[in-house]
């Protein structure tokens, strides 16, 4: 990791998390992201307030730098958390291109307060057919029409 961790960075995501659970706002996660020393979005976890599942202390976060940032690209940022991300949000900081995650609480300690994650990461390493969610794949050939359409784009963004 060539990224050399702030623990201030990490203390105002822990300060968030608290605030938040204090305030029964919502869980007691939060986020910042970080680029060249600043931070530049923050999260806390507001999925009881909005009534989305995706609204994750981290997720707010991605979301919210990368609206200041105008970028869908996180590449040159840090990532800290109160605690080890969820299988969500794990996928959300790879997706979002994040140089590295620093946590607090470890997802150990996330299921001790009752958010245990290991349910989601025994189920994705089974192979499809086997998982709890049923899943199926339909319409192949009409749904690769978008993906037709996508490489035809002259000036599209690729991310």
């Amino acid at each position: 990791m060539s990224v050399s961790p702030n623990p201030e960075f990490l203390r105002r995501a822990i300060q968030l998390a608290t605030e938040n659970a204090a305030s029964g706002a919502g869980g007691p996660f939060g986020a910042v992201i970080v680029r060249d020393g600043r931070i530049v979005g923050e999260g806390v976890n507001t999925v009881t307030a909005t009534h989305d599942p995706t609204a994750h202390g981290e997720v707010n976060a991605i979301r919210a730098a990368a609206r200041a940032l105008s970028s869908f690209s996180l590449a040159g940022c840090q990532l800290y958390t109160s605690c080890e991300p969820c299988p969500m949000c794990l996928a959300a900081a790879y997706w979002a291109r994040v140089d590295a995650i620093f946590y607090g609480a470890s997802a150990a300690d996330a299921a001790r307060a009752g958010f245990d994650d290991a349910v989601f990461y025994r189920e994705l390493a089974k192979p499809a057919a086997e998982r709890k969610v049923a899943s199926a794949q339909l319409l192949a050939d009409e749904a690769w029409a978008s993906f037709e359409a996508w490489q035809t784009v002259a000036n599209k963004i690729e991310y």
